[in-house]
């Protein structure tokens, strides 16, 4: 009688493939979202309660969204295609077998419900009730991202909004009372940045994505004009800051942005006006991460000094 066949190892749902789905390297940028919009709003009187409670509730929210593009993407087969960056391209826990789908499924729903629960928290207890519009459209922006958004031209913008300029405004609204001039020019700040960090991480997966039937900027403008848009975003976003240290909306110790700011534009200004040829050089899709988590890490820090 021969000896039966080994069984093939089944695929598990691990450590690293969970912090894999939910893309654990880019999380602090939605912790640091809640710091700069409640530390704007609060710098005389800060709700270290509320703030902890904002921060848990934007990075729950943005591991979901995160989730549900893993899930979405494997099943089309979309991240089957790309080719990865350490920015671009997906994590491939769900294609290395790292994860389940439905463990997968299991983080999303985790995620879910830690966001909802905050939300309840802060409109059934903290009252907060002008919070209701921030949450909803945060909310429409994670449900219809993959399947909609991003299939119509609105994903940059979507993601500019949703994990970026709401984020500050929804944090700051839950510190209480009347928002601070300082919020408006951050949270614009933040969705010229955040707008930037899905506009130049598409364009490595351009070609896959258009097979898979979405369509970004860079389908409509191309490489150069989109590295174009980037830079003006980029001055948008600076313009704001530099305008709250100009006005005292913003603390000096402010100014520590300027450092990546300047560290975006030195490599993205050379590739743009080199034509950006591609493939996009790691050094630019590095640049556009270290300035959005280096600018809100700058104004955290000023912030904090200044109190």
């Amino acid at each position: 009688m021969r000896p039966p066949l080994p069984l093939a190892s089944a695929p598990a749902t691990t450590l690293p493939g969970i912090l894999g789905v939910v893309r654990a390297p880019f999380l602090p940028l939605a912790v640091l979202l809640a710091l700069s919009g409640g530390l704007a709003q609060g710098i005389g009187a800060l709700d270290l309660t509320r703030l902890l409670l904002g921060a848990l509730g934007l990075a729950a929210a943005h591991m979901l969204v995160n989730v549900l593009n893993e899930l979405a993407d494997d099943a089309s087969g979309l991240d089957r295609e790309t080719e990865r960056t350490p920015f671009s391209g997906g994590s491939g826990a769900l294609q290395n077998g790292l994860i389940t789908r439905q463990g997968a499924w299991g983080a999303a729903f985790v995620s879910g419900a830690v966001a909802l629960a905050v939300a309840a928290v802060a409109l059934g207890v903290y009252r907060e009730w002008r919070l209701l519009p921030v949450v909803a459209i945060g909310a429409a922006c994670i449900v219809f991202y993959t399947p909609w958004l991003l299939r119509i031209g609105l994903g940059e913008l979507a993601a500019g909004l949703g994990l970026g300029g709401l984020p500050v405004i929804g944090a700051a609204l839950l510190q209480g009372g009347d928002l601070q001039p300082a919020v408006i020019l951050v949270a614009i700040a933040a969705t010229a940045m955040t707008f930037n960090l899905l506009l130049f991480n598409t364009i490595p997966d351009a070609e896959p994505d258009r097979r898979a039937g979405r369509r970004s900027l860079v389908h409509r403008v191309g490489v150069p004009g989109t590295a174009r848009i980037g830079v003006a975003a980029w001055g948008v976003a600076t313009l704001s800051l530099g305008w709250g240290l100009l006005t005292g909306a913003l603390p000096a110790w402010a100014g520590l942005a300027a450092i990546p700011a300047i560290g975006f534009i030195v490599p993205v200004g050379r590739w743009a006006l080199a034509g950006a040829p591609l493939p996009v050089p790691l050094p630019v899709l590095g640049a556009n991460v270290a300035h959005n988590l280096g600018t809100h890490a700058a104004l955290v820090a000023a912030w904090l000094l200044s109190r």
